[in-house]
């Protein structure tokens, strides 16, 4: 694994002779294993591995299994996007965690398309750029859609859901924890914060305001956070405990890295990078989503559910494609549709829930972001 990332990161990209749309593929590997594997999905596989070892299974069965409180269960994993800053592949270890912990489908689905859809960072730089109407409506869009799409796949799959929580299965081998609630709470926050600062995106160039702040102290804000969360690991867990959350967090790695790699080079060869082409040049998608039609509608919520998008880059990505002639309403899909899904997405995901359970997922996605920007392009003309 060690030898596959090194390989990806160091990638003399720059000394191959040919160019797209190969060029393109092994050029998005080499980016991601640079922007993202270490600050992102590392982060990601430690506070999965927690979760899976830390976290009381009767907490999480509690709150987000199928006798939880619905209107809690889902009102928490529908906003939890707000403070995360994740993309669509850094969200599926802690997806994958709190699921295998016991968590209901329907939960688990709603807190997976939240994640990286209602960024709060991306919200505010999507109505700064491309207008508050679509800012508006990708939070109304991006809450709803979590809340519907984890209810519908809790009906579809109940019978299914019913037979995996065994009460008895689940809480097999549960063992109490000598560490207080508080603790583990300020634990884990402390982890999720270090997620976030150390992947603080700067803001864009001229301005200077409170995220400029941020982003300028995010290595000292990350430093004192990664010292925090060393000085808790020595004093509240035991040494068993940290080789047990070394060993978890290693098995959601081997799960899911093989895939995203494969999915973005995957991706990079039909799509390109931003600004960039692969075998499905980029004018043939401006072309097919101007205007207000359902195919138009369509084509966008496909085209974003099977591109990447980095956390943010939808926003200027988005932006050209605007500029280009695209309709709001074929905007406003791509833009519910693309940063909760990505073809990386859909291989891990399939490789946690089956495939027939993925296949519906993104059926939702899809269905539901055309549906809402046929409504949003009605309405915003």
């Amino acid at each position: 694994m060690i030898a596959a990332f090194l390989g990806c990161f160091y990638l003399p990209v720059e000394m191959l002779p040919f160019r797209n749309p190969l060029y393109e593929a092994l050029a998005l590997v080499k980016w991601y294993a640079r922007e993202h594997v270490l600050l992102c999905l590392v982060p990601a596989f430690l506070i999965a591995g927690a979760i899976s070892v830390f976290v009381s299974q009767a907490s999480v069965i509690k709150y987000f299994g199928a006798k939880a409180n619905k209107f809690l269960a889902y009102g928490v994993a529908s906003v939890s996007g707000t403070i995360l800053a994740v993309c669509s592949c850094t969200v599926l270890p802690l997806f994958s965690g709190i699921y295998k912990r016991g968590a209901g489908l329907g939960p688990a689905t709603a807190f997976l398309y939240s994640g990286p859809a209602i960024n709060v960072l991306a919200i505010i730089l999507t109505a700064r750029i491309l207008g508050w109407e679509l800012g508006i409506a990708r939070v109304i869009g991006s809450v709803v859609f979590s809340v519907v799409v984890g209810l519908l796949m809790h009906l579809i799959f109940r019978k299914e859901e019913r037979s995996r929580k065994n009460p008895g299965e689940l809480l097999a081998g549960e063992q109490h924890s000598s560490r207080s609630i508080l603790q583990d709470a300020f634990y884990f926050s402390a982890m999720v914060a270090l997620l976030i600062f150390a992947n603080w995106v700067e803001p864009q160039a001229g301005e200077h305001s409170f995220w400029s702040l941020i982003y300028n102290a995010k290595w000292y804000i990350s430093t004192v956070l990664l010292v925090l969360i060393t000085v808790m690991l020595v004093s509240w867990f035991k040494k068993e405990e940290r080789s047990e959350w070394i060993a978890s967090s290693w098995v959601f790695a081997k799960q899911i890295m093989p895939f995203l790699l494969f999915g973005v080079l995957i991706a990079g060869l039909l799509l390109g990078r931003p600004g960039e082409e692969g075998l499905i040049p980029s004018q043939i998608i401006s072309d097919a989503v101007g205007g207000n039609s359902l195919a138009a509608n369509f084509i966008a919520s496909i085209a974003g559910a099977f591109m990447y998008f980095a956390t943010l880059t939808e926003v200027p990505i988005l932006q050209g494609l605007i500029s280009s002639g695209m309709g709001k309403g074929p905007a406003l899909a791509l833009l519910l549709a693309g940063p909760a899904l990505s073809l990386p997405n859909m291989l891990v995901i399939r490789g946690v829930i089956g495939t027939q359970k993925t296949i519906v997922y993104v059926s939702l996605v899809v269905v539901m972001a055309t549906i809402s920007g046929i409504i949003f392009g009605s309405i915003a003309g």
